[in-house]
């Protein structure tokens, strides 16, 4: 098992003893029932050390939900990242968010755009994940009764803060092994968590435009406006 293998089923057992009141009703951690995906990602392509961590925020119900991969919009996870070990479901399942896996018919806006463009740039996943590692900053992807996502900044305080310091320390445990130069936030959520979890680590930290559909700004040619943000940052890509 791979370290950062060992760091996922720590920080599974971890959250899994959190407690989430309404209007939150359904919790999915896919690093419990999609964990041999989740794992064989990891032990694919996270060996060794990496010069850039790409960071989201948490599991969207429709990409690292179904696979067990973050960003994992489902075509890519099973046809270009070639991901096959089987995926469970959740103990208790919210009717209008099932876990489908592989076999999933809907598509995760952000996950296309993101991992379209590392194709788009890098042709092959080994070339990509030379320099680069996709992880989440939470492994939690929660739900209201009527289906309806709920991110973690938007937990109250008394439920938020446990698991920030969780997800802080499994931030640091995975840098500590990646050992990169430089971890881009994927959007202003995880920028600020990374700010705030790695201020004693030697690692630059910047932020990058989040791919969601949700933002009109991401609407406007997001891969375009993502290279010249890497640029800035210093990061030569193609």
């Amino acid at each position: 098992m791979t370290e950062l293998a060992t760091i996922g089923r720590w920080l599974a057992r971890e959250v899994d003893r959190l407690q989430f009141g309404r209007p939150v009703t359904h919790v999915y951690d896919p690093l419990v029932y999609a964990r041999a995906a989740h794992e064989q990602y990891v032990e694919r392509y996270g060996r060794g050390t990496r010069e850039i961590v790409l960071l989201g925020m948490n599991p969207g119900p429709w990409g690292m939900a179904q696979t067990g991969v973050p960003f994992g919009e489902v075509g890519t996870v099973r046809d270009w990242l070639g991901m096959t070990a089987p995926i469970g479901r959740p103990a208790s399942e919210h009717p209008k968010r099932p876990v489908m896996g592989y076999e999933c018919r809907r598509s995760e806006v952000s996950g296309a755009r993101l991992w379209g463009w590392a194709r788009a740039m890098y042709g092959t996943p080994t070339r990509f994940f030379e320099r680069f590692f996709v992880a989440n900053y939470c492994p939690l992807c929660f739900m209201e009764a009527s289906g309806r996502n709920r991110t973690p900044n938007q937990l109250p305080v008394n439920e938020r803060s446990p698991l920030l310091a969780l997800c802080d320390e499994a931030l640091r445990r995975t840098v500590a092994v990646l050992r990169p130069r430089l971890v881009v936030g994927v959007g202003a959520f995880a920028e600020s968590r990374a700010r705030a979890a790695l201020g004693g680590v030697d690692v630059a930290i910047v932020g990058m435009l989040h791919p969601s559909p949700a933002s009109p700004a991401a609407n406007r040619d997001w891969a375009g406006q993502a290279m010249k943000q890497l640029r800035v940052a210093g990061i030569d890509v193609p």
